[in-house]
Order: C-alpha cells, then sequence, then structure tokens
C-alpha cells in the first residue's frame, strides 16, 4: 500500500504538469498589439497550434490509460505508463518551447528585422512561382526567421524530424539569423532560403544523382565523385543564392568564408561544405555562366591571390588538379541542366537573374549609398543586393542603411489582425 500511496503521489504531480501546453496565442508569447505589422501569419500559429493540440491529445490518451490500470497493475507497469506520459509531456514542452523562441521574439526589438527577412524569403519563393507557374505542390507555409547565438545562418526545412522536438516534424521552414547578422544585406540569408527552395521542389535526390553521374563520367575517380556528391547541397545552394542576388552574392558569400589560409585550405573528408578555396572558384564560375564574366574573373583572382594551395599542403593533389576542368562541370550540371522535378526546366529557369536586373540592383545601391531610401518597385530578393553594395561603398553608414531597407521590406507586409490575442 505503501508503494501505492506513493505512485498515487507521483501521478498527481505529473496530472498537474499535464496538458497545459496545447495552445498558443500571440499573448502567450507576448506580441502585442503594436507588435503587430511583424507578427508570424496566422497560418503559422495554427499550424504551430495543430502540432500542439496533437501532442495534446497524445499526453491525454497516455493518463487516461494510466489512470485506468494504476491501481490493479503492477508497479513496473504503473512505471512504464508513467514514464509514457512523461515523453509525450516532454514532447509537448520541447514543442511549445521552440514555437515560443520563434513567435516570441517578434514581441521584441528585433520584430521589424525578422519580419523584414520573412519578406525577403517569401520573395525568393515568388520569384520561382512566377517563372515556373505549378511548379510547387499547393500552398505552403513560407520560412520564418529567428535569431540565436550561432555563428552562422543556418535552416530547418519543412518536414525535417529535429531531435530536439524528440523526432516530432517541422510544420514550417525555420532559419535562424545571428544576433550580428541580422542586418537584410547578408548573401548567406538567400542560401539558407535556397536549401528550403531544394527540399520544397522534391530534387533534393535528383541533383544528387545527376551531381554524382557527372562527375563520374568527366572525372573516372570514384574518390572526387564522392566528394563533389557529398558538396551537392551546398554548391547547390551557394549557386541559387547567384541566381537570387546576382553578383553581389557571390561577393558577400566570399566575404562569408574569407578565413584564414589554414582553414581555407584545409579539406575535411566527408565534410557537405567544399573546402573554402574551391567553393569561392565554383561562384566565380557561376557568374562567368550567368553572363557576369568580369565579376567572375575579378572575384577568381581576388581568390588566388588570398589563398595559393602551393603554401599550404592540406588538399588532395587530384582535388586541385582537376579543378579547373570539374568546376564548369558541376554548375552547370547543377544550375543548368533540366530536372525533371522542375517540370524539365533547369535551375537558372526557375530563379532567372538577367544583366537588367543587375542594373537595377546598382542603380538602388546608389540611391542608398546617397542616404535615400529605397524604391518600392525592387523585389526584396534584389534589396538584398542593393544594400551590400551600398555598404561596401563606405559612403552611408550601416544603422541608417538598415532602417531604410527594414522599413521598405516590412512596409510590404500584411498586418496580422489581433485574431489569436485571448
Amino acid at each position: 500500500m505503501e508503494a501505492r500511496v506513493f505512485l498515487r503521489a507521483k501521478i498527481l504531480s505529473l496530472a498537474a504538469r499535464a496538458r497545459r501546453l496545447g495552445r498558443m496565442s500571440h499573448a502567450s508569447v507576448g506580441i502585442r498589439p503594436q507588435d503587430l505589422p511583424y507578427a508570424p501569419p496566422l497560418a503559422h500559429f495554427r499550424a504551430a497550434n495543430e502540432r500542439l493540440a496533437a501532442i495534446d491529445a497524445q499526453v491525454n490518451r497516455r493518463f487516461v490509460e494510466l489512470r485506468r490500470i494504476w491501481r490493479t497493475a503492477s508497479t513496473d507497469r504503473v512505471l512504464l505508463d508513467i514514464a509514457l506520459v512523461e515523453r509525450e509531456i516532454d514532447r509537448a514542452r520541447r514543442a511549445w518551447g521552440l514555437f515560443f523562441e520563434v513567435f516570441g521574439q517578434r514581441g521584441s526589438d528585433v520584430a521589424p528585422v525578422l519580419a523584414a527577412h520573412d519578406v525577403i524569403a517569401a520573395d525568393c519563393y515568388a520569384a520561382a512561382r512566377a517563372a515556373v507557374p505549378g511548379l510547387f505542390r499547393g500552398t505552403m507555409l513560407g520560412p520564418l526567421t529567428y535569431m540565436d547565438h550561432g555563428f552562422s545562418p543556418v535552416t530547418w526545412r519543412r518536414g525535417v524530424q529535429l531531435s530536439r522536438l524528440l523526432g516530432e516534424a517541422n510544420p514550417f521552414p525555420l532559419i535562424r539569423i545571428p544576433w550580428d547578422r541580422d542586418n537584410p544585406w547578408q548573401a548567406v540569408f538567400l542560401h539558407e532560403v535556397v536549401h528550403n527552395l531544394q527540399a520544397d521542389l522534391g530534387i533534393w535526390q535528383e541533383n544528387k544523382v545527376a551531381v554524382q553521374t557527372r562527375l563520374a563520367r568527366a572525372s573516372g575517380d570514384p574518390v572526387l565523385t564522392q566528394i563533389y556528391g557529398g558538396w551537392h547541397k551546398e554548391i547547390f545552394a551557394d549557386l541559387g543564392a547567384l541566381l537570387l542576388g546576382g553578383p553581389a552574392a557571390a561577393w558577400g558569400l566570399a566575404e562569408f568564408l574569407a578565413h584564414p589560409a589554414p582553414r581555407a585550405m584545409t579539406f575535411r573528408p566527408g565534410g557537405p561544405h567544399p573546402t573554402g578555396v574551391i567553393r569561392v572558384l565554383i561562384l566565380a564560375e557561376m557568374l562567368h555562366r550567368m553572363g557576369f564574366r568580369a565579376d567572375g574573373a575579378r572575384l577568381a583572382r581576388v581568390w588566388r591571390r588570398l589563398y595559393d594551395p602551393r603554401r599550404i599542403d592540406r588538399l588532395p593533389a587530384r582535388l586541385v588538379s582537376t579543378a579547373p576542368r570539374l568546376i564548369p562541370a558541376v554548375v552547370d550540371e547543377i544550375a543548368f541542366q533540366t530536372r525533371r522535378n522542375l517540370a524539365q526546366h533547369a535551375l537558372a529557369d526557375v530563379i532567372p537573374f538577367r544583366l537588367r536586373d543587375e542594373e537595377a540592383i546598382r542603380g538602388v545601391a546608389r540611391r542608398l549609398a546617397a542616404g535615400h531610401q529605397p524604391p518600392a518597385d525592387l523585389p526584396p530578393r534584389h534589396l538584398v543586393s542593393a544594400a551590400s553594395y551600398a555598404l561596401a561603398s563606405g559612403r552611408v553608414s550601416p544603422r541608417l542603411l538598415a532602417k531604410h531597407v527594414v522599413a521598405r521590406l516590412t512596409d510590404q507586409r500584411v498586418p496580422v489582425p489581433m485574431a489569436l490575442a485571448a
């Protein structure tokens, strides 16, 4: 009887914790009426609440069963059922915590910047929809951004199972922005959006197989085929970022990758990211293929001046010697060959970037550098590049530039009604 009394106390304590995290609202995450222009869309709240409700229902089912058996079942069985309830409560707590962390930042000073990044991400998807109508399978929730202390932006794509959530699938794409990379002129943000585009377009595996097949034919070397095949996701995201942002995106990614020579020229076996010295040469080749030959040549010259493989012998010799021949093949395969899941279009068709786009970006960059607000007609993804050019000019303060760009981007958001205030 003493053991049963003890277990009853534990169950009562468990009941006090259970079923408290089944729904969230604007108020519960700290979003005030004045924050609504920057709040996540209602559809994202609905998706979060659907996930929380499903977990809550599982908590309830497990708890009902525990209450039914605890008096008569063996103590081992009771302890097992208690553990099952606690597992679901843990799942609810983790899911609630993730959504609170993401949504709650929209009730803080960083809300306008996050909303601006949401607009950029949505425009990247809109560009693909406009270029090839019907390519996506129905409507889908766009990426949502939040800030964290990590070194670089990172994404968790739609539907991926998160260990943080004990295997629960992510209901919509999440893009984490480091606190110090919050200004909306970071090319690496476009890179993260492309990771989500690649997943949502369903060409993750198709791209990998195509790269491996092309490299096997071009090199006849299984080691090089494996290396470039392992890099396929990051190369795809890099090339897609250039198609979204043009030459400015290439220079922005190069800045992000400009590390001391030992890091840039050290090969990591099995790593998903191309070695830095090779990676930027891939960007230079992409600029050449996009028609920006002068930018591509200049980027390659700068990179070769900074990083000479003869100085540090940490790269496979075959990787260095074959790069001039294999890099064009990789760029052609990923960006310019058609794919079945792209409705027999190439990535360059799905995200087109033209000379006139670069001319418009340069014009707005001059306006921003002079301290003026950008016009409303430049697509948000291109405004990222215009802002990066303006910053590089050294003629405008970063704070004023960020203020103008964020204001323009958030002007394009549809205000969220206070429908979830209670």
